[in-house]
């Protein structure tokens, strides 16, 4: 059974603390299996699978169903398909007499996000649940696999490349047909499907919404809502540029990174290993990987890029309070970096950074930098 180690300990506060929470995340994450866990200990705990009918029905009179079960933990999956329900969950949870606590999940729908922000803004927490990361892994794959096959746990525990491929484009074909019409959108899949392909073939760039439209035949703002889908599904994340008063000239656009290879090497048709590093994307891959980790073990930092018109550059840079990580990232045993990086941590003054490379082990670059392991990074308790 699958269980996403770093949620469960900020899923067991939050409930004790708030009226309402939401775990968020792609589809087929393990957001069912995280909650259905949760509750077995939980002895008047109620679930209800909203996609299915007979489940739905028991809210039928929601205001009824809620006052049956006072003093119940109700936990209701995938809540996008009952978005209505929002206006009567603030109003019951806001009468302390029924003492309601709800666990709800959502495949990160926009109705869902909109419509909790705004009805149940103080009552609710957020968690968002990811596929896995890299600390959960231990023995089970190689760091090879796991880059290959990314975290979707059908995906990376599927019993071969071959299986955890047709997985992957099932889950594509299935997300396109199904998932984004249930969450409201009516595009055409085959057109979404090309965009998707087509930004895949830019992860890591910087995005260029009028290029895209130019390719598409379509608007910028058609191109900008297209993109937004993918990113409010969790598809994509859109890491923004970094702005300091350094008096430089800085790169505004946003940069778009897969947030998990697994889906992006299957839309560019990589099978296997050899496959990648053979594949140009093989670079941007590995960034990908490392930046969709380091973002979710270290959740308390913001992720930013940080580049000028003049070359400096950083491709991660970690920001809290007042300090500043930068890191660099290299598809190289011998990792070596330009002078553009030493130019931006010294615009920034960072307080540490890092070269992470898929070397053998961890060892000293230069004072202050660190050539690191993704796996020893994401060890590091006090960055």
């Amino acid at each position: 059974m699958y269980i996403n180690r770093l949620i469960e300990s900020k899923l067991q506060k939050s409930v004790e603390n708030f009226p309402v929470t939401a775990v968020l995340g792609a589809r087929q994450t393990g957001k069912t299996t995280l909650v259905q866990k949760y509750i077995s200990h939980i002895g008047n705990a109620i679930y209800l699978d909203l996609e299915r009918p007979s489940h739905r029905n028991h809210l039928t009179e929601p205001e009824l169903f809620f006052e049956a079960n006072r003093d119940h933990l109700i936990c209701l999956d995938e809540i996008q398909l009952m978005p209505d329900i929002f206006p009567v969950i603030r109003s019951m949870v806001d009468d302390h007499n029924l003492n309601l606590k709800l666990l709800i999940t959502g495949s990160a729908s926009p109705e869902l996000l909109r419509q909790s922000s705004e009805t149940l803004a103080g009552r609710i927490a957020f968690l968002f649940l990811s596929g896995f990361v890299l600390p959960e892994i231990g023995n089970i794959v190689s760091l090879n696999e796991y880059w290959l096959r990314g975290g979707f746990p059908k995906s990376l525990l599927a019993t071969d490349d071959d299986v955890s491929f047709w997985w992957r484009e099932n889950f594509t074909i299935t997300f396109l047909e199904k998932d984004i019409r249930s969450f409201g959108f009516n595009i055409l899949p085959e057109t979404l499907r090309r965009y998707w392909q087509m930004l895949a073939h830019i992860n890591g760039q910087l995005i260029n919404y009028s290029m895209l439209a130019a390719s598409l035949g379509i608007s910028d703002m058609t191109v900008r809502r297209y993109t937004e889908i993918f990113s409010e599904t969790y598809m994509i994340r859109l890491l923004k540029s970094y702005f300091a008063n350094v008096k430089k000239r800085l790169v505004k656009r946003p940069k778009i990174y897969f947030r998990d290879t697994g889906i992006l090497h299957t839309l560019l048709g990589i099978y296997s290993f050899n496959d990648l590093l053979a594949h140009p994307v093989l670079g941007s891959s590995w960034e990908a990987l490392c930046i969709e980790n380091i973002l979710n073990v270290y959740d308390r930092w913001d992720g930013f890029f940080y580049r000028t018109s003049a070359g400096a550059e950083i491709d991660l840079l970690l920001v809290k309070s007042n300090r500043k990580i930068a890191i660099e990232f290299k598809v190289s045993k011998s990792p070596t970096v330009s002078r553009g990086f030493w130019q931006a941590i010294n615009d920034l003054k960072v307080d540490r950074a890092f070269i992470i490379a898929p070397v053998d082990s961890s060892y000293p670059y230069r004072e202050n930098v660190w050539v690191y392991t993704l796996s020893d990074f994401l060890k590091i308790k006090d960055l």
